[in-house]
């Protein structure tokens, strides 16, 4: 068994999540706003009014600002996979790397060409010319998303790999599996249209400032027509999307949609959880009811996970403990069957160092018997394999919530923006004003339900985050903590004055 110091494996995960949260930031305004300038400057060059060009120009001047620091954040993000994640780097940097490689010769490099194009052409390039850099700078951005979501969709579900017990590591063995894995496929779907609808929240907001301080009024109703048509169908393509996604979660990771519903044992017709309060005494495997108190859609959970009205979701204790009438193994059996497999790969190891082949190939042939188990060994209870509950269950439902609330606050403004009455609708302004906090939260809370919800594995089933770490002394952890911290603090404030000085500027000047 590998001595492992959870102390530092909780300082390196706080670390890799400081950062990620902190580019998360960046990345959805990044998706969603590089299509909203493109359709800002498409409307320009269709009607040829300047008034267009002139809101082009400011919301494009806003997209680069968080590109940059976007960029900044996430290019740290990377570099911590060799730092603090070295033993996970070795193991499947063969298959992992390999989309991340894609993403920055192919995406990244064209995204960075047509961007150059895009600020700096002006009155240098054809007007066609610069709409279709406009359009590559969307399209590159949301490319860059689909290889980096391919590399994160392959933790989730690890496929098209095959393990060399001789290096002991993954290695590629079917590209368009990695590529086309269903949940790479659903995560980059759900995760772009919601890019889409946090940058319509944002425009929304800053227009709703603008109508508040009675500023570029119209320049702020036209941005408002926009971006609500875009985040009102935006909207409608993150839920049915989403439905797609908590669709795979259930066949692919039935612990995370088990956690993020609060369901500990399994039912059939079973509920989704509207809304509810979670008991902090629950405990799995006893008989404390998992909810203080709750509300309950009544089968829908069963329709959403098996697409059957009449289907059994199982819950905790039937993944922990096993239920043999669902076929449902436990994981104390899996964990036997893993430390076979840990065994017999050292013997196998051992067995090539000695040039003694026969005893190699038993010991092989042993091993694969229980290969797929193998990630299980390192567990050292049962229980280590069930996330934290409470995190991902109230993420999860805060998601929701904020979503079903967003499509009407699109329709709101939609309707009174072409009745042309906003100004005088002066209570919805400042739910306006607000929503792109909002859309922060729901963003945040998403990208928790999915990594958290993913515990106690870095590979879903096969490698523990706690074996992925690099064999560095916690203090060294602790310091790179605080100083990006720090650093992340001082580039998300010096992006925040920028903007608001930039907002305070306005359109007009902004030309």
């Amino acid at each position: 068994m590998i001595d492992v110091d959870l102390s530092m494996v909780n300082w390196a995960r706080g670390q890799f999540a400081l950062t990620a949260m902190y580019h998360w930031i960046f990345v959805p305004l990044t998706l969603g706003l590089s299509f909203l300038c493109a359709f800002f400057e498409s409307i320009y060059l269709r009607t040829g009014k300047e008034e267009w060009l002139s809101i082009t120009k400011f919301w494009m001047t806003l997209f680069g600002i968080n590109f940059a620091i976007g960029v900044a954040t996430g290019i740290i993000l990377e570099f911590q996979f060799g730092t603090n994640w070295s033993n996970y780097s070795w193991i499947v940097g063969d298959i992992f790397g390999a989309p991340l490689a894609i993403e920055g010769i192919f995406a990244f490099f064209l995204e960075a060409t047509f961007f150059a194009v895009m600020f700096f052409g002006w009155n240098r390039v054809s007007k066609r010319f610069h709409l279709f850099s406009t359009w590559m700078v969307a399209i590159g951005s949301n490319l860059s998303a689909v290889w980096i979501l391919v590399a994160n969709g392959w933790m989730q579900n690890p496929v098209g790999m095959i393990f060399n017990p001789e290096t002991a590591r993954f290695e590629m063995h079917d590209f368009a599996q990695v590529v086309f894995n269903p949940v790479a496929v659903s995560k980059f779907v759900h995760t772009s249209s919601s890019g889409f609808l946090m940058a319509s929240l944002f425009v929304l907001s800053i227009s709703c400032w603008y109508l508040i301080k009675g500023r570029h009024v119209q320049m702020a109703k036209k941005s408002i027509i926009v971006a609500c048509v875009f985040g009102l169908l935006s909207s409608g393509y993150v839920a049915f999307t989403g439905d797609e996604s908590a669709y795979e979660v259930a066949q692919k990771q039935p612990m995370k949609l088990a956690a993020v519903e609060g369901l500990y044992k399994g039912e059939t017709k079973a509920g989704i959880v509207a809304a509810g309060i979670l008991n902090p005494h629950k405990k799995p495997g006893d008989n404390q009811d998992p909810f203080l108190i709750k509300m309950q859609i009544p089968y829908l959970l069963s329709i959403l996970a098996n697409r059957s009205l009449n289907s059994f979701v199982p819950g905790i204790d039937d993944l922990v403990y096993g239920n043999a009438k669902q076929g449902i193994e436990s994981v104390e059996s899996k964990m036997i069957k893993g430390k076979k497999a840990i065994k017999n790969l050292a013997l196998f190891k051992q067995a090539k160092k000695d040039k003694d082949d026969p005893k190699a190939k038993l010991a092989l042939e042993k091993f694969k018997e229980n290969q797929e188990y193998m990630g299980y060994g390192y567990l050292n209870n049962p229980e280590e394999s069930i996330p934290s509950v409470a995190i991902p269950y109230y993420a999860f439902h805060i998601m929701v919530t904020l979503g079903t609330l967003f499509p009407i606050i699109f329709a709101l403004f939609l309707f009174y923006g072409l009745k042309d009455s906003l100004t005088q609708k002066r209570w919805l302004l400042p739910i306006g004003l607000i929503s792109a906090f909002l859309g922060l939260i729901a963003q945040q809370s998403g990208w928790v339900v999915a990594e958290v919800g993913r515990q106690p594995w870095a590979i879903y089933g096969l490698l523990p985050v706690k074996v992925s770490t690099t064999n560095l002394a916690v203090g060294n952890v602790q310091t790179t903590f605080f100083m990006f911290l720090g650093l992340f603090t001082l580039l998300l404030a010096a992006e925040i004055k920028i903007m608001l000085k930039q907002i305070s500027i306005g359109p007009s000047e902004g030309r």
